[in-house]
């Protein structure tokens, strides 16, 4: 019997690119497996930023109603299992096991990449569970990404920036022509920006998808220090602020509550969506961590749009002591756009080179790229685990190190802080 390890070797080697766009493979085996509708209802959720935290709240708010729920995400900080939730709980190594040796058996000839082979098996899991809501997160764009499979009730764009331009395009209006592949005719598309781009907005109408646009068809806005309102025409929600803290995450928690009540069926009780948007928690967003009197926040930040956001919790967050930045990111990002947003805060920036195969990045590289771009270069560290250990050691209490440019690099610090090294 293979291990969840063994598992994860095997799928990562099964195909010879680790991203390979398109549908026919996937489906093909889907079909082998007669995998279908994974619950009675389904939420797909994509977008560049805020995928993860709207999944989250989506889960916490149907879970608070009584549902049974399952989530898939990706990718994940420290352990596979965090991918495929059901009820709350990651999905144990014995039953991932399981679901990879029937995607495996199925598949015949047929080769899948990783996050198809995982995709299949969340399916397979989800299948099994007899679920009230799945809720689906998009790997990558969307029209040809492998989640695309399964046709939702109520499909979500969360945001549109520039990401993943060697696959996707080099303006939001490409990128969002690829995005918009995962609404589906005649069902709601809830939309999280104001400005969506017009090329979602055209699929939309082309196809008859029902729009629901944040800014226009629903609402957020604050009522107080502890309190803000989520409207649309006819209703509104008196909820409480997000434990998830970023500037975004009252957009993402609106976008969740529009997505739940867009869904066929009876409507939730309105005490679930104040206890789901209380209770919603996701690693890696702006997570707080206290080492030795000195705040640690990491964020999973990778593109110029999270980093903008980052931007604007520092400047609303500000301390008495010094702020440091751990940053690494993977050679495919764009690193200049991403410590733009920041550079006229007044950081210390601690550069570390990350190991991933194609996309490895070494510090020295990342410092050659940024260039004059950043204001105080402190170091040039081979791993995040060196950078974060040296920050901390130029830390005194009341100071806060910074830790973002990739989910890579809030696991490797997370390790680290785990540790207690």
């Amino acid at each position: 019997m293979r291990t969840l390890d063994d598992w994860l070797s095997h799928i990562e080697h099964q195909h010879p690119r680790s991203i390979e766009m398109g549908l026919e493979r996937v489906r093909e085996v889907a079909a082998r497996m007669s995998l279908g509708k994974p619950a009675p209802r389904v939420i797909t959720v994509g977008g560049t930023n805020g995928k993860g935290s709207t999944v989250a709240f989506i889960e916490a708010i149907a879970r608070a109603a009584g549902w049974k729920v399952g989530a898939y995400t990706s990718p994940h900080l420290l352990r596979y299992n965090e991918r495929v939730r059901i009820d709350g709980v990651d999905a144990d190594d014995a039953s991932l096991a399981a679901a990879f040796e029937a995607v495996d058996a199925a598949r015949g000839g047929t080769t899948l990449t990783y996050f198809e082979f995982g995709t299949l098996s969340a399916l397979w899991l989800f299948g099994r569970a007899s679920l009230d809501l799945a809720v689906l997160e998009i790997g990558l764009g969307g029209r040809l990404d492998a989640v695309n499979i399964v046709d939702p009730d109520v499909a979500v764009i969360t945001t549109v920036d520039i990401d993943h331009t060697d696959l996707l395009g080099h303006d939001r209006e490409s990128i969002g022509a690829e995005k918009a592949g995962i609404a589906r005719a005649w069902k709601p598309l809830v939309l999280g920006e104001v400005d969506s781009p017009s090329s979602v907005l055209r699929h939309a109408y082309a196809i008859g998808a029902n729009a629901l646009r944040l800014g226009s068809d629903f609402f957020h806005e604050p009522v107080d220090s502890q309190r803000w309102r989520w409207r649309e025409v006819g209703a509104e929600l008196d909820l409480p602020v997000p434990v998830l803290s970023a500037p975004s995450q009252r957009a993402n928690a609106a976008t969740a509550i529009a997505a739940l009540r867009a869904l066929p069926g009876d409507a939730l009780p309105d005490e679930a969506f104040s206890k789901g948007v209380a209770s919603a928690m996701l690693p890696g967003r702006l997570q707080r961590v206290r080492h030795a009197a000195v705040d640690v926040v990491l964020d999973v930040g990778h593109n110029p749009q999270a980093a903008r956001e980052l931007a604007s919790w520092l400047q609303a967050n500000p301390i008495g002591g010094s702020t440091r930045v751990v940053f690494a990111a993977l050679a495919d990002k764009d690193v200049q756009g991403v410590t733009g947003a920041l550079a006229d805060l007044p950081l210390q920036w601690f550069l570390a080179g990350l190991t991933l195969g194609p996309r490895s990045q070494a510090a020295e590289q990342l410092a050659a790229r940024l260039q004059d771009g950043i204001r105080q270069v402190a170091s040039l560290h081979r791993g995040v685990a060196e950078a974060l250990r040296a920050a901390l050691d130029a830390s005194a209490p009341g100071d806060r190190v910074l830790v973002f440019g990739s989910f890579h690099t809030v696991a490797d610090a997370l390790q680290v802080l785990h540790s207690g090294r």
